[in-house]
Parts: structure tokens; C-alpha cells; sequence
């Protein structure tokens, strides 16, 4: 059904098959499961973190309202789930010269155009100058690279598509890789040791291993830290948050809200500058 009918992307189906399996671990058959039984996770699930517990309580939620839409239970025991509030996390940050120091890094290292180097900057420059997410980044196309138009075409979460800019020096980027790329497959960044594409890890692993080359705790740095500065540095700089929303793909905008906490000093300058009581003062 989560495939059929909502098109959730492959990540999110298996998310929600080992959260179903880890609870059938605990409680038995969730078929047959009753209000006891599952108020029990409570107990079992007593050292996640709550926003780990939340996640698993909503898979249970809407198996639950599966199995009652289809008529195996005539019955939803899923009020007796435990119910954490879990408050959304502040995204981990990089300042304008953590970032600065990482594109020098990779710059500096793509100067050989050398394929690996001039690569891992490509991955980079479309991290932070477009915000992808890891998975949006490694399962691009070859197709999706910009020919006339400064944009990407993205598949995001559930299969969406959305337009995100590419910069001038992202496309140039993109431009060194394309000359030095090998094979004939169709993604824009193939895998030197399967079939298909970069993983995330990977990903994940050689950024940590540019950070510290970059003298940048690896600690600090993900592809997700970079897209979060993306979000937070356009926001400082005066985008609107709507835009950012289109941006990042998210399809909630209180998703894209968590980032106004970063530039509260920016809001308290606008709101003086702008608000009309601020102006009659300036001109009284």
C-alpha cells in the first residue's frame, strides 16, 4: 500500500519494515496484538530516543489503520501505543568559513583533475549550493545534468519532482567531472565498485575524510549538515521562506520553519526596520 498507493521511496518502505519486524520481535504476531500488547513497547522501547519512538509508533499507527481498512481486525488498538513528544531537533550547523575551508579543500585538490578529487568537489558543490539530500545526490541521471537551463530536474521523497538552481560554479564543476567520468552507465556519479551508484556511506565516508583533511572536526560534517547550511546561510541572506520550501522539497513548511531559529538576530533587524511603528520613530 505505502508503494502503491502513497509512492513512498524505497528508504521509507524499508524504515518501515524493520520498525514493523522489531516490534513483532517484542510483542509477537501484530495482527492479533491487543491494547496490552502494545502498550507494553512502552517498556521494550524504553532507551530510545524520543524521536526514535515516535517514528516507531507511527508505523504501528498506520499498519493498524491498514488492517482495519481492509477488514482483517475490526478493531485499532494503536491508542494504547506509547506517545512521546518528541521535539524536533535543531539542525547541527557549519558557519560561512567551515564551509569556505571545505570548498577550498576540495578546490585545492581538484587542481590535478585528478577523477577522484574533481569528483568529491562536484558532490560538494551540489550539497551545499543546492541543497540536495544524499540520496536526491548520489541516484541522480545522467539525464538530470542541466544543458541549457541552470537547473536540475530531482526526484525527491515519495517520487516528487522539483527544479533546484544550480550555480554557476556547480555547473562548472559538474562540467570538469563529465570530461573525466568512466563507463557507460546512466547515473551522473557510478559506483567504482558495483553496478549502480554511489551510496550514501560512501558519501558520507569521503566527506568526513575531506573534512579532516580540511581541519574540520569530521564529527561536525554530513551531507545533511551541509544541506541544513545551505537552508540556514540562503535564510540570512534574505530568502523567503516559501522559496526555501520549494528548495529543500519539503512538503510541509513547518519542516522548512526549524531553520528561523539560526538567524533570530536578522528577524529582530528586520522587525525594527521595517514594522511601521519602527518607521514613525525614525522619522518623528
Amino acid at each position: 500500500m505505502l508503494a502503491a498507493e502513497r509512492g513512498a521511496a524505497a528508504n521509507t518502505l524499508a524504515a518501515y519494515r524493520r520498525d514493523l519486524e522489531g516490534a513483532e520481535e517484542a510483542i509477537g504476531d501484530l495482527v492479533a496484538a491487543d491494547n496490552a500488547a502494545l502498550a507494553s513497547l512502552g517498556a521494550a522501547w524504553a532507551a530510545l530516543a524520543p524521536s526514535s519512538l515516535a517514528r516507531k509508533c507511527s508505523a504501528l499507527r498506520q499498519f493498524y489503520g491498514f488492517l482495519v481498512d481492509e477488514g482483517w481486525r475490526q478493531d485499532d488498538p494503536s491508542p494504547a501505543l506509547p506517545r512521546p513528544r518528541a521535539r524536533r531537533p535543531l539542525p547541527r550547523l557549519l558557519s560561512h568559513a567551515e564551509v569556505e575551508a571545505l570548498l577550498q579543500r576540495a578546490e585545492l585538490e581538484a587542481a590535478g583533475d585528478k577523477s577522484d578529487a574533481v569528483r568529491m568537489l562536484a558532490l560538494l558543490e551540489l550539497l551545499y549550493g543546492s541543497g540536495l539530500r544524499a540520496t536526491e545526490l548520489v541516484s541522480l541521471p545522467l539525464s538530470a545534468v542541466p544543458r541549457d537551463a541552470p537547473f536540475l530536474t530531482v526526484t525527491g521523497k515519495g517520487g516528487q519532482q522539483r527544479m533546484v538552481p544550480v550555480s554557476t560554479r556547480a555547473r562548472h564543476a559538474l562540467s570538469r567531472w563529465l570530461a573525466l567520468r568512466s563507463g557507460e552507465g546512466r547515473m551522473l556519479f557510478p559506483s567504482t565498485a558495483r553496478q549502480g551508484h554511489l551510496t550514501r556511506i560512501r558519501l558520507f565516508q569521503l566527506l568526513r575524510a575531506l573534512a579532516a583533511r580540511a581541519g574540520i572536526d569530521p564529527e561536525k560534517v554530513s551531507p545533511h549538515v551541509l544541506r541544513h547550511a545551505f537552508a540556514t546561510h540562503l535564510l540570512e541572506g534574505g530568502a523567503d521562506l516559501r522559496v526555501l520550501q520549494t528548495l529543500l522539497g519539503h512538503a510541509d513548511i513547518a519542516t522548512t520553519q526549524i531553520y528561523t531559529h539560526v538567524d533570530a538576530a536578522r528577524l529582530v533587524a528586520l522587525v525594527n526596520a521595517r514594522h511601521p511603528l519602527a518607521v514613525r520613530r525614525a522619522e518623528g
